[in-house]
């Protein structure tokens, strides 16, 4: 009973929030309270939620202060030159951008965290994508996507957990999975191409004085309409929003026939006059922002702690002044607040189905299905369950209550813990899109994209890339 429950209550959440009946916070929040008491532990709700909550508090602060220091930095500048190279790749080319999205997700995906991927990512493409009338869900799909491959790194979380599960080195587990990892990456950067070509289909090839001439053209439309109603002021001032909030409008007409590094200098993502620039202090931030990820790799301090001294220094270095801490802390805080408040959401969601025993029941009725001929097999049933089982429950869910009864079955049959192991990391990129990931939260919200959109367009895509990842394991003997 128990295991058709919590099938139940999955697939109930992800219907609702696909047909937008309810939203994700909301959803996560009285779905589980409501199956609770179904399962007939409804006077343990407390306990389950308060227990979901304090295990995911540590991933609450982390999640808080990591918007903060990332959002600072990208108020004064740091990454105005990975922004302005990406440019300079993408001009205004919708294939290009796509394909930039993908390949500057995957850079930033280095430093182990979704969730500042997702900040950077979002915050150096999202005005494009908005210039020039792409799909968002594009945007968030290839970036979770490849974040997703790149989310096996050993500092990433996955492969450690994989390796404390079944007591096995994680360099053992990550390095030989690097061939299959990086034709997963591959797939990703082709399929970016192939979604960047659809759009170029839909929108045409642009230049960007192309999209600014049809800017102005609406603009003075607007103009006309408004001042005819006898708003002009109001007209005016619009327009001016329009075109001043990219920098780019003046210098286009007057230089038209610049080249693509001039366009991409026109065409800033982020204001280049902005008042939170600091460029005398570029060199310190981009020093602390490398000692914040090397202490992350190295796990000197817990990440919560790191970010939290992190934003604090920051914070009060750049912005010496009280009044304009505020003003920062208040230019993230709907970030911070819409974050958070998921999180703590999600944390109700997981902490009924781990308390009342679903979660248990499930994984265990998994393994009994499987027929006792896939036994040899083990490796691969393990690669084709990390997908569904990786997106339905949490990566400690799936790794320390679920492997670990794979691993012992496949044992029984001569499948090592290291082929299992590897196996498990198939789902990733499928992983990454989980309505149960906090970082997934980050990514729709700052690109302003329904959940239920941004499910509907990436499951199927992030699924083939994870078939891509396990077929190459299996023929390069890896899995």
């Amino acid at each position: 009973m128990l295991t058709i429950l919590g099938f139940a209550m999955i697939a109930t959440f992800l219907v609702l929030i696909m047909m937008k009946k309810m939203s994700p916070i909301a959803a996560l929040v009285l779905i589980p309270a409501l199956f609770c008491v179904f399962v007939g532990k409804g006077a343990k709700l407390g306990d389950y939620v308060i227990d979901g909550v304090t295990d995911l508090a540590p991933t609450a602060a982390m999640l808080m202060f990591a918007i903060v220091y990332f959002g600072v930095m990208i108020d004064v500048g740091l990454f105005d030159p990975v922004v302005r190279g990406i440019l300079k790749f993408c001009k205004a080319d919708p294939m290009r951008i796509v394909v930039g999205t993908a390949v500057l997700a995957a850079i930033v995906s280095l430093d182990g965290d979704g969730s500042t991927t997702f900040m950077i990512t979002v915050s150096a493409m999202y005005p494009l994508y908005k210039r020039l009338k792409m799909s968002l869900v594009v945007m968030t799909g290839v970036a979770a996507m490849a974040n997703g491959v790149m989310n096996t790194l050993p500092w990433g979380g996955p492969t450690a957990r994989a390796a404390t599960a079944l007591k096995v080195d994680a360099s053992d587990i990550f390095v030989p999975m690097i061939p299959a990892l990086a034709v997963g990456l591959l797939g990703v950067f082709v399929l970016s191409y192939v979604l960047g070509k659809r759009e170029r289909k839909r929108l045409g090839v642009l230049t960007l004085d192309d999209v600014l001439v049809e800017e102005k053209a609406e603009e003075k439309e607007t103009e006309t309409v408004l001042v005819g109603a006898g708003s002009g002021a109001s007209g005016t001032g619009k327009g001016t929003t329009a075109t001043g909030g990219s920098g780019s409008g003046t210098d286009a007409d007057a230089d038209a026939d610049d080249d693509a590094e001039g366009d991409a200098a026109r065409f800033q993502v982020l204001d280049p006059n902005r008042a939170t620039l600091r460029p005398k202090l570029y060199w310190f931030n981009a020093l602390i922002t490398v000692v914040l990820l090397t202490s992350m790799i190295m796990e000197w301090l817990p990440i919560p702690v790191l970010f939290l001294l992190g934003a604090a220094l920051v914070l009060t270095v750049n912005f010496p002044h009280i009044p304009d801490q505020k003003a920062r802390l208040a230019a993230h805080a709907d970030n911070v607040l819409n974050v958070a408040g998921m999180v703590f959401a999600a944390a109700v969601f997981t902490g009924v189905l781990q308390g009342t025993g679903m979660v248990d029941h499930m994984a265990r009725w998994m393994v009994d299905v499987i027929p006792a001929g896939m036994g040899p097999h083990m490796a691969l049933v393990t690669g084709v369950l990390s997908l569904p089982l990786t997106y339905f429950m949490s990566n400690d869910g799936f790794y320390f209550g679920v492997l670990p009864v794979l691993a012992e079955a496949g044992a029984a049959h001569g499948v090592t813990p290291l082929e299992m192991a590897r196996a498990s990391l198939v789902g990733q990129p499928l992983h990454m899109s989980s309505p149960l990931v906090p970082a997934v939260y980050v990514l729709v919200g700052m690109a302003k994209v329904e959940f239920g959109d941004h499910t509907k367009f990436v499951v199927k895509w992030a699924a083939l890339t994870c078939l891509i990842i396990l077929g190459a394991g299996i023929l390069f003997g890896i899995i």
